[in-house]
């Protein structure tokens, strides 16, 4: 690699490390509420809510588990899985067409089976657009390494 080559390099590495974070657009803001609102829901066990919002042929991915809207519904309502707080560090919105993907990173505090865990993950939730509502159709659990 050349002097000219370097430098250029390190004008992208500097330029990227000044960058301000892009804001959220009005309809991402929309989905990142609308995340937020969710983990509320689980946590309420608001089951009214939540099977409004999850179409019926999602697909939620947890560690070691994947499952049907019927069956999360399912552990929330019976409390296999009660979620306690998703305490959010990371979250972004992504639109594409009608498609939208919301990432957050977050920790976990939930109870399953009666004990008391705490992870780290990364959440990755996808939403379609319906008759001019956001529903979600995936919704996949990734355990971090390091909180």
């Amino acid at each position: 690699m050349n002097w000219k080559s370097v430098a250029v390099c390190l004008v992208i590495v500097m330029s990227c490390a000044n960058a301000q974070p892009v804001q959220p657009n009005k309809v991402e803001m929309e989905l990142i509420e609308l995340s937020r609102q969710k983990w509320m829901w689980m946590a309420d066990r608001d089951m009214a809510a939540l099977d409004k919002l999850i179409h019926e042929q999602a697909v939620f991915v947890h560690m070691g588990a994947t499952m049907t809207k019927a069956a999360e519904l399912d552990v929330i309502k019976s409390g296999r899985i009660q979620y306690k707080e998703a305490g959010i560090q990371d979250i972004s919105a992504r639109i594409i067409g009608d498609t939208a993907i919301v990432l957050s990173t977050i920790q976990l505090f939930a109870l399953v089976g009666g004990k008391e865990a705490r992870n780290p993950f990364t959440v990755t939730e996808t939403y379609i657009k319906r008759e001019g509502t956001w529903v979600l159709v995936s919704l996949s659990f990734t355990r971090r390494m390091t909180p």
